[in-house]
């Protein structure tokens, strides 16, 4: 019983380490950023996920990994919006760690992820 409670307790903290890491971001914030162009969208699913729906605007972390440093902007204070399936999906640590490597300041994480978005009817767009 005492390595069951300690091994909660340790999943407990691990968690709250990685929450308090970047900023949440609302649903309906990210909608206004993907509206305004004013965000680059991290979508950290798998490439299934992405394909069958993510928001819109949003890249795909699976394309983008490998040239990173390409695909985003030169301004290092534009908004970085990474998402994956919900609140307890740790994948867009990736995506967010990424950027933040490269310099970003400005990285913000969805934790309601796709599974919320879509839950709460945001519209979505289709991969390729």
């Amino acid at each position: 019983m005492k390595k069951f409670f300690a091994l909660m307790t340790a999943a407990l903290l691990t968690a709250s380490v990685y929450a308090g890491e970047f900023a949440d971001i609302s649903p309906k914030d990210v909608l206004s950023a993907a509206g305004a162009k004013s965000a680059v969208i991290i979508d950290a699913n798998s490439p299934g996920s992405y394909k069958a729906g993510h928001v819109p605007g949003a890249l795909s972390w699976a394309d983008i990994k490998s040239d990173l440093a390409v695909k985003l902007p030169a301004d290092k204070n534009t908004l970085i919006i990474a998402y994956c399936g919900n609140p307890g999906c740790p994948a867009y640590l990736q995506a967010a760690k990424a950027a933040q490597k490269l310099g970003y300041t400005n990285i913000k994480h969805m934790p309601a992820g796709i599974d919320g978005w879509n839950e709460a009817k945001m519209p979505t767009e289709p991969g390729k």
